[in-house]
This record gives C-alpha cells, structure tokens and sequence, in this order.
C-alpha cells in the first residue's frame, strides 16, 4: 500500500524472461498483442504426439557447455532468466553485496526430468546402477534451480525454491516482498521457472485425468481454449519468469526504472480436494488481495485470469471472478495467457503478471486467444477475447495463480508512483 514508508514499499525494478512466444518482455508482449502462440507439436518417451509450449531461448548465452551438461533445463532457465533480469535493472552488479541478495524461485515440480531419464539409462544396460550419474542428487534436489542461480551469479545470500504448485510464480514474488520488508535482503531475484514439457509423466498423468488438451485441433495455436466451449484440457509449457524486486528507496537512491510497485497480495487454501478448485477458496484469495492492497473490486483495470482451459476449473474461476468483479461500476478487463503458450506450471504466474505490465504504458488489455464461443457457464465480466482492448489508464493489475491440492494466490501490481524514473510513460 502507498501508505506504507517507502523502506516498505516493494518495486520491480528488472525483468528477465523465457517464454514459448518471446524471450524478451518486449518481443513476448509484441506476439501476445499480435496473437502469436508458441504452442508446438512436441514428442515425448512413451507417448503419442502431444502438444507444449518450447523454449527456443540461448543457454549458452551466460553458461558455458560444461555448466549446461552437469546441471538441469530448470537450472539453465533459471541462469538465464536472472542474468538477464540483473542486465535489465542497471545494477552494478561488481559492486552489489552478493550476501545481501537472496533468490526466491517458485516451481511445481523438480527433479522428474533427470529421474526420468536416468531410469531409461540404466534400463538400456540391465539396469546396472553403475551406470547411474554421480550428478543426480545435485540435479534432483528441490532447491536445485535457485542454486544454480547463486553459482552462476556468486551469490552468496540465502536461496531456496517453493513448491506451490501452479501457485509457484506468485509464491516467488510473495516470498520476495517478504524478505526485503524483514531485512533479510536488500535485493531479491524471484519468480518462478518450469521445465515441464521434458518429463513424459506430467503428459501422461494428465491424460489419465482426461485432462490433457488433445492434438484434434485445426492447429497446435489453437489447442488451447480458456472460457471456450470447445476447450478440452491443458497445454503444457516451459518457461522462466525472475524479476529484481527492491524496497523504494534503495530504487530511488539509485535511479532505478520502475515496472511497478507490488500493491498486495494473499495465499490460501481450499482445504477441499487433491484436484479439483474450489470457487470459494478462489474468491476469499481474491477478497484478502484487494483487502491487503487497500483496493475495491473496482479499482482493478486489468485481471490476468488463471483459467487453464480444463472444463470444470475455467467455471470456478469464472465463477469466483464473478462473485468478487461482477457487481462493481466498472469491472477489469478479463484475459488469459495460457491460450498463447500454454501452461507453463511454476513459472505461469510470474510470465503472466509480466505480460500485462506494460497496459500500464500502452493501455491496452491483450486478449485470450482461442475463444469465439464463451461458454455460457463460465461468465466473465468483461472478457477480452481474441482481440485485445485499448482500455486507457492502467494503474492496477491483479494475477490469479491457483494449483493442486488447493493452493491459491493473487499478486496485485500498482503503476510505478510518480516520483520515481518509470520503466513506463506516466
């Protein structure tokens, strides 16, 4: 809240990203403005064809071949992703107190990538564990990707990933905002990453929950279909999300150009089912967000909805969107990113957030591509579907981040405030 000193106050003050469409924050919000999807045919062990969201970003650009071959594609999206975000933030980074930064990435899982494919090592030699790599345990470890990150860059501040599902983005921003406003840190590389698309187990798992978007569609772009009544499950994506987060006036002292301040935010859970969303737990999410921002429902321009294009759970985030925006003046406009790239799981939240920013120069609202039918049970206030909307003045963005076993998490981004150098035009 903007009432807060501002030594409490929490900005974004660098971006760093890898997307199925862009791996720029300026080319990824180019093709979600053109309609461009990064939606691919994609092979995976031991399935059919299937459909995901790939990467095509350069590990090589700060990892040397040798760092790439020991580590993880998790790793190496994280490495790329903080370079690149400390690069955007003009920090000195020779001069920054590495002990004095921490990293705080959030993922939906780790490790079943390297498992996988250890396993069908050994099975090509009699599985004979000899065979097995003595890179394992460092590769498998949950906290590997935030890890890498601290090697890579020499940091020697506290680092740890969170499992959150596909809540993880968000809990990575969250886990941030709280550690500068602690003093734990003076500077935060968070967010969240996601190597997904190479275990052939998250395929297949959700195939066997009928839950997996079939390859039936006229084109891969087109598969998947938030709010739409043809929608018929989840894309699955990879990608990276880590942003610079600083208290105001570290970010003032220096200069620093500004995305934006984070307004509020809230976690909670549903408590009710292993799978399934609740409406409720989503709404009460919503309602402590706005609550903690000092905000009314009104007050959102844009919402970046979680809607993952599975049948049931678009209707309960819908309906808990409705519940909370229905009745005000002038409801937010409504719009999805996974129908461009997929679900991206612990990185989908943060590379959500990130491509709605810059309404906050432009005005504009991208849109949810792949919806000419809305389905009459998911009613949205104020949906912006397969064009986007020039909307005006954006001053706040709220993004929605739900997962299994009922996690939820609402992120709220204000406009840089007005004596700061914005990143945006104000």
């Amino acid at each position: 809240m903007s009432d807060r000193p501002d030594h409490e106050r929490i900005v974004i003050t660098g971006v760093g990203m890898t997307a199925p469409n862009g791996n720029s924050l300026a080319e990824y919000r180019a093709a979600l403005l053109a309609g461009k999807s990064g939606v691919v045919p994609f092979e995976t062990r031991y399935m059919p064809p299937v459909l995901a969201g790939v990467c095509d970003f350069d590990p090589l650009r700060h990892q040397n071949r040798r760092e790439v071959r020991r580590g993880t594609r998790a790793g190496s999206v994280a490495v790329y992703c903080a370079h690149e975000a400390i690069a955007d933030s003009g920090l000195p980074w020779d001069e920054v107190n590495k002990e004095r930064v921490g990293v705080y990435l959030g993922i939906t899982e780790h490790g079943n990538v390297e498992t996988e494919n250890e396993i069908f090592e050994i099975s090509q030699f009699e599985y004979d564990t000899k065979v097995w790599s003595h890179h394992h345990n460092p590769r498998t470890v949950a906290n590997n990707p935030a890890g890498e990150v601290t090697l890579s860059l020499k940091i020697s501040g506290p680092h740890y990933t969170l499992g959150a599902a596909c809540a993880a983005g968000n809990a990575g921003l969250i886990q941030g905002c709280q550690m500068l406003r602690l003093g734990e840190v003076d500077m935060a590389l968070c967010g969240g990453v996601s190597e997904s698309i190479h275990t052939f187990g998250i395929f297949a798992s959700f195939a066997a929950q009928g839950a997996l978007a079939c390859c039936k569609a006229s084109s891969p772009a087109e598969a998947c279909r938030p709010f739409d009544l043809a929608r018929n499950g989840i894309v699955v994506a990879e990608g990276g999300g880590i942003v610079t987060l600083e208290r105001l006036d570290s970010a003032k002292k220096r200069g620093a150009k500004i995305y934006g301040e984070i307004a509020g935010h809230a976690m909670n859970s549903d408590a009710s089912d292993f799978v399934l969303p609740s409406r409720t737990g989503q709404a009460r999410c919503l309602e402590m967000g706005l609550e903690r921002a000092g905000l009314g429902p009104g007050e959102i321009d844009v919402l970046s909805s979680h809607a993952t294009a599975t049948v049931q759970g678009d209707i309960e985030e819908a309906t808990a969107i409705g519940s909370v925006f229905g009745d005000a003046k002038t409801p937010p406009a409504v719009n999805n990113t996974k129908s461009f790239i997929g679900h991206a799981m612990g990185a989908a939240g943060v590379l959500e957030l990130l491509g709605n920013l810059p309404s906050f120069e432009d005005g504009v609202v991208h849109p949810t591509i792949n919806c000419p039918d809305p389905d009459p049970k998911c009613p949205v206030p104020n949906l912006v579907a397969n064009d986007a909307k020039r909307v005006g003045r954006v001053d706040h963005v709220l993004n929605n981040s739900f997962g299994m076993l009922g996690i939820n998490s609402v992120v709220i981004v204000k406009r840089p405030p007005n004596d700061v150098t914005s990143a945006w035009a104000n």
